[in-house]
């Protein structure tokens, strides 16, 4: 019985090893958003967890559209305030949230995101 217990616990093992192999290889989805400076947080703390880091002293909450315009609201800290009303695509990995984001211009905005932001003007 004790053989059995010890490979059980050995397969699980070996499963969330290779599913967090494959989930941090993966490039992630974008998102892209406008910046809205109104929606900014400045503290210690992003949403009630502290950031260990200490260099994102500000945490954004944005509506933010995946390339096909399917919108989502999503949490990110930045070390600076961003150029209001600007355009960014954040790169976002499943568990890790906002691992990347870089400001880009409408003209490089996908046709559905675009779509998005054409129905609000």
């Amino acid at each position: 019985m004790g053989k059995k217990i010890f490979f059980g616990a050995c397969a699980v093992l070996a499963a969330i090893c290779v599913c967090g192999f494959i989930i941090s290889q993966t490039n992630g989805t974008y998102y892209y958003a406008q910046v809205d400076n109104s929606k900014i947080k400045q503290d210690g703390m992003r949403d009630g967890v502290v950031d260990f880091n200490g260099d994102m002293k500000y945490s954004y909450t944005l509506l933010s559209y995946n390339d096909n315009g399917k919108d989502k609201e999503i949490t990110f800290g930045t070390s600076r305030k961003l150029r209001d009303d600007a355009f960014i695509c954040l790169t976002v990995k499943p568990f890790r949230g906002v691992i990347a984001w870089k400001e880009v211009q409408y003209d490089e905005l996908p046709d559905a995101v675009k779509n998005q932001y054409s129905a609000v003007k």
